[in-house]
């Protein structure tokens, strides 16, 4: 076997007629290398190749993340655009490659481009009833403070609902407040149906009834919320001592998942907990205060408070 000026074996290019499972100088067998156009003889360790070149990126990336970061192929697809993130945007900057501004014959011409590129984009009905219907998604989601999971998956259930039909005689603003509000238990982060009225477009029932029909029709595996998630939002908003915190923890951890939860609302249990826990270490929050915060009336608190106590002094 030979080497080249560098060092390297020389690589001996075979024909199509040659039988490529056979060395071409000694007739034996050839083994496979990393690459799939590379091969080495197991007899005199000729190596036998179609092409040298090596076709992979010149950098390296030991995570999904970095991968994604390092590469120069464009942005991923996303789920929370109409068009997944694929078509092309002309800039809104009046300038050139080199940065210096356009002439005025230059940015009358690319605004008309503009108004073509941003109509192709939306080509027909159903594309511009997702970007109206994404826009909802997010206008909403960025009112609560949510999270880009709760955006992806929000804008999943309701390219599943549209595809199911589930629009029929029901308003873009309610399934879209629906598909937030589903997301948003899915990747377990509380919020009720009252905060998502608050920033919604909708009424209450209609926000309701638009959720049942998606967890029923689209059979999403929603778990009960747990009280506790709530907790540690109420809390913080109040500036509440660690004291109270963890007292209220403590009554919230013995009730769940006891039949006292059966029937009530989950937010409700946060809020009554945390005055019973007040009520123990001497934290002066009224009732009216926790109410504005966790949005549960003053009633629901007082209904539910001595029960935590009673249960605690027992």
């Amino acid at each position: 076997m030979g080497y080249d000026k560098k060092g390297f074996p020389m690589i001996v290019r075979h024909s199509t007629s040659q039988d490529a499972t056979t060395c071409p100088e000694c007739s034996g067998p050839i083994t496979p290398g990393s690459t799939s156009d590379e091969a080495t003889c197991d007899e005199c360790g000729l190596v036998v190749a179609e092409d040298r070149l090596d076709r992979g990126p010149e950098w390296r990336a030991f995570t999904a993340a970095q991968h994604e970061e390092r590469s120069r192929v464009g942005s991923p697809r996303t789920e929370v655009r109409h068009d997944r993130g694929l078509s092309t945007v002309i800039s809104w900057k009046n300038k050139d490659a080199r940065g210096n501004q356009l002439s005025a014959r230059k940015r009358t011409q690319m605004q008309r481009l503009r108004k073509w590129d941003n109509r192709y984009r939306t080509r027909d009905s159903t594309e511009r009833h997702l970007k109206q219907a994404f826009g909802e998604i997010q206008r909403v989601a960025s009112a609560l403070g949510l999270p880009q999971p709760v955006y992806e998956t929000a804008s999943v259930l309701y390219r599943r609902a549209h595809s199911e039909g589930l629009l029929v005689g029901r308003s873009i603003e309610g399934i879209a407040t629906a598909a937030v509000y589903a997301a948003a238990r899915q990747e377990k982060i509380p919020r009720t149906l009252d905060e998502m009225t608050t920033v919604a477009r909708v009424e209450y029932d209609r926000i309701a009834r638009a959720y049942r029909a998606i967890a029923a029709e689209l059979e999403l595996a929603i778990e009960p919320t747990d009280p506790m998630a709530y907790l540690p939002r109420f809390t913080s908003a109040l500036e509440c001592s660690e004291e109270t915190h963890r007292q209220a923890h403590n009554l919230l951890e013995d009730v769940v998942g006891t039949t006292f939860t059966n029937g009530k609302h989950p937010a409700g249990l946060a809020a009554s907990a945390l005055y019973a826990a007040t009520c123990e270490t001497g934290e002066r929050l009224t009732q009216q205060e926790i109410s504005d915060v966790s949005d549960i009336t003053c009633m629901t608190i007082r209904t539910h408070y001595r029960d935590f106590l009673d249960d605690n002094n027992e």
